[in-house]
């Protein structure tokens, strides 16, 4: 099974400081649906683990956040692409749970739900905070520039300086296709 993890926010999506807070908000970075239709062409389950701290600041409720993915997910359909699954966690950093990037939760529960392990799997993102989750569980980080991405390349610690760096998810999926075929 080939499976692919990919972080929301700054990934998929513009991020915004003051948070994704209503669909209209919500507009995707040029080319990511595109590549995640690739992806999904390509035989890749494509699992989705974002960081929502918006709910835990009541910014948004759930069903704000749902309205979200359900309009990224429909065009992604639309566009002959597949989201397999969403996990996120709504917590805040002050709420020290087990869920939250960098914490592995999120990626432990995507292990429980495929019944597989993660080591070696692709996991796109933009944050410090991405990678070393994707560190911990033993998946292979990506980092892209879009969203916070070229912060946190400036800032890469040694633990994470062989990361592979571009400059945005349909590079990144140009890369990992190019590699497995």
């Amino acid at each position: 099974m080939k499976i692919v993890i990919l972080d929301r926010d700054g990934v998929i999506n513009h991020d915004s400081d003051a948070y994704i807070k209503t669909a209209r908000e919500w507009v995707p970075v040029e080319g990511s649906l595109e590549a995640i239709a690739r992806l999904t062409h390509a035989d890749y389950r494509v699992m989705i683990a974002t960081n929502q701290s918006a709910i835990g600041r009541r910014l948004i409720d759930y069903a704000d956040l749902f309205s979200i993915n359900e309009k990224m997910i429909r065009i992604i359909n639309e566009l002959g692409g597949r989201i397999d699954g969403v996990f996120f966690c709504p917590h805040t950093p002050d709420d020290d749970c087990s869920c939250r990037k960098p914490m592995p939760g999120l990626l432990q529960q995507i292990t429980q739900r495929l019944g597989v392990g993660l080591e070696g799997v692709p996991m796109i993102g933009d944050s410090l905070k991405d990678l070393q989750a994707a560190q911990a569980v033993g998946a292979r980080p990506i980092l892209v520039r879009t969203g916070k991405g070229l912060k946190t390349e400036a800032d890469l610690p040694p633990a994470l300086a062989n990361t592979q760096i571009l400059d945005d998810l349909a590079a990144a999926v140009s890369g990992l296709l190019a590699a497995s075929g």
